[in-house]
């Protein structure tokens, strides 16, 4: 659907369209620092740029939102055009509002990153909010758990993608909320809803799920959510897979184990939401989500740096939508031998290390 805007929205379109079109695949060179910042994340007051298409392939690194001052200038830093905003809840259980973290402080409003948005637009790149996440999802604020009224969910849902004009939704549900089946059908119901909207308003839209990983793919209650989508037809683009926290006591080879995951998961789309696609179709519904560093469990699941590149090249090759990692604000050496950190990935490494290495596979082919 085509919009009226406004002679400084369209200039502003404009700039970003040819900031877009010229400097997308490189690291944006503008010194850190130089722009004021707000507890909001921004400088201005929010214009919300329009979002450009995402690639097809892309690097999306999560970002905790309560841990970084400013979101765009974590982005031109560490040179991710695309980032994953984590995460967006309710407040308390049974509630149908979203906040991001769940705190009142922080609604889903232009004022709340908006000015961010808008500059990290305007150098080519753009974001997407992510629902859900551990804390939410072992507290039944993940929206679709808090939440009974389905038609509120999806409206809760338009509101983001309004207020933000972002064109992808990702859901990452884990612990708690992989097991609340009611919620399970609640969501995927919202999400037929709010993509029948957006086909409707002729608005772009893809739809990932983010989910706990084995070895050789998704979990007995991962394939259930995926066969609830495919019940209630509910249209799901892409299935990232997070490849660490086994928690099953053995020393990982991380970059073997995430190959063998994503091969798992092409057959478990297969048997859930994709039963006709061709292989190709299936490999680009996949996405892989590595945990910089040492995970939560501790050395014997560590990602290295010397591990990235390795595998950028076999993702690049299979041809899959997403290879992110969690998270962007660890991604310096910092705390050697520390497992598990929110600031920093426990292996020694330079700044951005895993940032430079992963924003390779970002791509327009």
């Amino acid at each position: 659907m085509k919009r009226a805007i406004s002679t400084l929205a369209a200039a502003l379109l404009g700039a970003a369209l040819c900031l877009a079109t010229t400097a997308l695949p490189a690291a944006a060179t503008t010194p850190p620092g130089t722009e004021p910042v707000t507890s909001s994340g921004g400088a201005h007051s929010p214009f919300i740029l329009p979002a450009l298409p995402l690639p097809p392939h892309f690097s999306a690194p999560y970002v905790d939102v309560t841990a970084v001052s400013d979101l765009a200038d974590i982005s031109r830093q560490s040179g991710s055009k695309v980032l994953s905003l984590a995460f967006l809840q309710t407040e308390a259980a049974g509630s149908c509002t979203l906040y991001w973290a769940g705190n009142t402080a922080t609604p889903v409003a232009a004022s709340t990153f908006g000015d961010a948005i808008d500059r990290i637009r305007l150098r080519g790149g753009d974001v997407i909010p992510s629902f859900g996440g551990y804390t939410a999802d072992t507290t039944s604020t993940e929206i679709a758990d808090s939440c009974t009224d389905v038609h509120k969910i999806a409206l809760a849902y338009e509101n983001v993608i309004t207020t933000y004009k972002v064109q992808r939704l990702d859901f990452d549900i884990e612990a708690d909320s992989l097991s609340n089946l009611a919620g399970i059908d609640r969501r995927n119901q919202a999400i037929v809803e709010v993509t029948a909207w957006a086909a409707a308003q002729h608005r772009p839209l893809s739809i990932a799920y983010t989910l706990p990983s084995t070895p050789h793919g998704l979990g007995a209650t991962g394939v259930a959510l995926l066969q609830s989508a495919a019940k209630y037809n509910a249209p799901i683009d892409a299935v990232n897979i997070m490849t660490f926290d086994y928690w099953d006591g053995l020393t990982h080879d991380m970059l073997a184990d995430a190959q063998t995951a994503a091969a798992g998961l092409v057959g478990q789309l297969r048997a859930t939401i994709a039963p006709t696609a061709s292989d190709a179709a299936l490999w680009h519904k996949v996405g892989i989500i590595q945990m910089n560093g040492i995970d939560d469990f501790g050395p014997q699941e560590t990602f290295t740096v010397a591990q990235a590149s390795p595998l950028v090249q076999w993702a690049a090759a299979k041809h899959i939508n997403e290879l992110s990692f969690w998270a962007l604000e660890r991604d310096n050496g910092s705390c050697p031998g520390v497992k598990g950190a929110s600031n920093c990935s426990g292996v020694v490494q330079s700044p951005w290390a895993f940032s430079k290495a992963f924003a390779r596979f970002t791509s327009w082919w």
